[in-house]
Formats: C-alpha cells, sequence, structure tokens
C-alpha cells in the first residue's frame, strides 16, 4: 500500500510538473476564482444598510453603521455590526424583533459600502485614501492610483494589513507579478490595506 501511494505521488508531480506555464496559470486563476466565490462581505464603519420588515414599514429603514461599528434600530436599540455577514446581522435583528413581530421575514442588504477604503503611499502617481466598491488586487490597486512613478522601487512595494492587534507585511515585487511570475503575491485588498511605493 505505501509503494502505491508513493508511486501515485511521483505519478501526480510528473503531471504537475509537465503541464505547460499557461495551464499552470489557468490553475491558478481557478483556484483563485473558488476563493473568491466563497468570499463574505463584512461590513464595516460608513457602510449604509436597508433592513426591512416585510407588511410593518414603520421597521423598515436605513441604517449606517457608526465609527464605534454599531447600528441604531427600533425597539431594540444599539447592537454591534462591524465585522459581521449580512447573514450574522439578520439572524440577530430576528432574535431580538421576534417577540415583537409575529411572522418575521426580514431582508439585509448594503445600500452603499462607504467603509471599503484602502491607502497608497510613496512613489505612485496619485497616492492617497480609494473608496473601492469591489474586491481589488494590489496591480489593480495601483493602477487606481495611477501607477508607478519613474523613481519607483519596484521591488520592494509593502502591503501592511492590521488583523486584530497585529499587522501583517506582505511583500511584492511588481516587475516579477507583471511578467506573470509569484502571481499569489498579487493579493486581493481588505479594508484599510496601506500599500507602500518607496
Amino acid at each position: 500500500m505505501k509503494k502505491y501511494l508513493v508511486l501515485l505521488f511521483c505519478l501526480f508531480t510528473i503531471v504537475l510538473t509537465a503541464l505547460p506555464p499557461g495551464a499552470q496559470a489557468d490553475q491558478a486563476a481557478t483556484e483563485a476564482a473558488v476563493k473568491e466565490s466563497l468570499y463574505e462581505y463584512r461590513v464595516g464603519p460608513g457602510d449604509v444598510l436597508k433592513i426591512s420588515v416585510w407588511q410593518n414599514p414603520d421597521l423598515t429603514s436605513e441604517v449606517v453603521i457608526l465609527p464605534d461599528g454599531t447600528i441604531s434600530f427600533p425597539l431594540i436599540g444599539v447592537i454591534p455590526a462591524e465585522g459581521k455577514t449580512l447573514d450574522e446581522i439578520k439572524a440577530v435583528l430576528k432574535d431580538k424583533l421576534s417577540g415583537y413581530v409575529n411572522n418575521l421575514i426580514l431582508n439585509v442588504s448594503v445600500l452603499n459600502a462607504g467603509s471599503q477604503n484602502i491607502y497608497l503611499i510613496g512613489k505612485v502617481n496619485q497616492p492617497g485614501r480609494f473608496l473601492v466598491n469591489a474586491r481589488v488586487n494590489v496591480l489593480q490597486a495601483l493602477a487606481i492610483a495611477g501607477g508607478l512613478n519613474p523613481f519607483a522601487k519596484k521591488g520592494k512595494i509593502k502591503i501592511f494589513r492590521k488583523t486584530g492587534e497585529k499587522t501583517v507585511i506582505y511583500h511584492f515585487d511588481y516587475d516579477r507579478i507583471s511578467e506573470g511570475e509569484d502571481l499569489d503575491k498579487n493579493i486581493t485588498l481588505e479594508r484599510g490595506d496601506i500599500i507602500v511605493v518607496p
């Protein structure tokens, strides 16, 4: 059995390395698409939500997520929302409203994704804060900022991401990635990411 597994692994490795570069890139793109489809938007301060309760217009309203990450809603008051998905917010609202409304049917949607800010500083043509209403990767963000200026150190770009109390730094080599190498380093950006181009 062990010999069989070793043989199977060797065959898999040969097939994988025998793939032409284009096929390997296609495989990477497919994996990225699968990861993207699993993404669920998590709300943040500045986002505007529409909460509607069926057959109850008094409980249908637009709410802004405040800087402290909360929203205020009739009957139930203030609830935390930052970092939650729409389904999670919906579950909290259902739980708290079920004592007031019979046969409760409600919907939660994002009217305006005002929290999706990324920051580009350093040697880009248009540095600053950018509000993006779609998921973008590093190359796309650099394009939004007008591209690199002639003095940029293309191999020393860094992305700073705060995760909880920690800051994670990702390294990005513009030339290698634009030539189709190290494509996994062209990460999808998250809210609050900072790209520094020295």
